[in-house]
């Protein structure tokens, strides 16, 4: 067994089916797209077919759909944009407490430049209530960023009905939906999405490329300046092999994602009752029914989610303690604290991320060596040798 790779929330693995679409466009057709001669106009017109399976997969016009480095450029593109272009009508963004970095961060930057922020709470299963939503709006909201799916406990969002209070009230709506695409199905019109932020590397597509959506007449500026790409939007060469994966990925998501989302969530609600049942003083995060179909995130108490994660990687499964891109921090998780855990519990998180590939086998693999290293650090641990020795006083 070489390994059991349960963090498909921090990457997944490029399909056979799209490293073959990829490969003439490295090495053969290699051409920059934006080139005038010939031998360019193949990769062009490939990359112009993945814009339209992209845009038909989301319900958008082919001519909305910009491409990125990743998740993370269009996010900051997404809310810079829509900030600077329409600071005039106000400097009020409405966010969440549960976002991805790429929108907080980019968020806290903007509360540096005079922009004030709103970042909602959200109840003990990480959703967003609409009526508290509507109740932050004020004259001078131009933007709200909401994610479509968490990235750390799967919850859903109430997007539609968050993009239609937005709409009554004028105010543009942008959602994170890195770890959605490809996985959910979503209308940008039924869902009132002005701004849509993708990922390739989410859906089996290659690392380094993602997407913007933006609905035609959103007003937004430039993030990067330079050459006329992206229609004059986006500049930076193209990256043709990337961008013809990613529509590689879109399509082959499209055509299974029913069959994955019945697959994983057997599998997963296997792996949560088995863990919730087997395992004491552990706690399930994230809503029980609205959530993504591959995701499961919990918190072992008395012990450190870190040492359970590198006890785990010795047993050779990979999973995580939360999102990859904080990886290095010793905080805990601000999604677990969002949604009311106490530091002590929040530390104890490990995330289980399942893919179509995931077999019952290795669940039943992870169970078991979940159960043994658990009980190896909760040995070692003085907090829950205190614990059971008052509960047995």
């Amino acid at each position: 067994m070489e390994c059991i790779y349960l963090d498909n929330a921090a990457t997944t693995k490029v399909a056979p089916e799209v490293f073959e679409v990829m490969k003439p466009y490295l090495i053969e057709e290699y051409a920059n797209p934006s080139s005038a001669y010939r031998f360019a106009g193949q990769t062009s017109g490939k990359v112009d077919e993945a814009r339209k399976t992209i845009a038909d997969f989301i319900g958008a016009n082919e001519n909305e759909i910009y491409f990125t480095s990743g998740g993370s450029e269009a996010d900051n593109w997404a809310i810079k944009g829509v900030a600077d272009a329409l600071s005039a009508k106000g400097k009020h963004i409405i966010t969440t407490k549960i976002e991805h970095h790429a929108v907080l961060h980019t968020c806290e930057y903007l509360e540096k430049h005079g922009y004030e922020v709103t970042y909602l709470e959200v109840d003990e299963y990480g959703l967003v209530d609409p009526a508290k939503f509507e109740a932050a709006i004020r004259p001078d909201t131009i933007l709200a960023s909401v994610m479509f799916a968490n990235n750390e406990i799967g919850t859903i969002e109430p997007i539609a009905e968050l993009g239609k209070i937005a709409h009554e009230h004028g105010v543009v709506f942008h959602t994170d939906a890195v770890q959605a695409f490809g996985h959910v199905r979503i209308n940008v019109d039924e869902m009132n999405i002005d701004l849509l932020s993708a990922s390739a590397h989410k859906l089996n597509g290659p690392k380094g490329v993602g997407l913007l959506y933006l609905r035609k007449g959103t007003n937004v500026t430039t993030l990067i300046h330079g050459g006329s790409q992206e229609r004059g939007r986006r500049a930076g060469t193209t990256n043709s092999a990337g961008i013809i994966g990613f529509g590689k990925a879109v399509e082959l998501a499209d055509a299974r994602l029913e069959a994955n989302h019945e697959y994983e969530t057997k599998l997963r609600n296997k792996l949560i009752e088995r863990v919730t049942a087997e395992i004491p003083y552990v706690k399930f995060n994230g809503h029980p029914e609205k959530r993504l179909s591959n995701n499961t995130n919990f918190c072992f108490r008395f012990i450190e989610g870190e040492s359970l994660l590198i006890m785990l990687d010795q047993n050779k499964i990979c999973a995580s303690s939360g999102s990859a891109c904080t990886s290095g921090s010793l905080d805990p998780s601000h999604v677990l604290l969002a949604i009311g855990l106490p530091h002590e519990i929040a530390h104890g998180s490990i995330r289980f991320t399942l893919s179509a590939e995931t077999t019952e086998e290795e669940i039943d693999y992870t169970v078991e060596a979940l159960k043994k290293i658990v009980e190896r650090l909760r040995s070692m641990s003085p907090l829950y040798e205190d614990f059971v020795k008052k509960n047995k006083a």
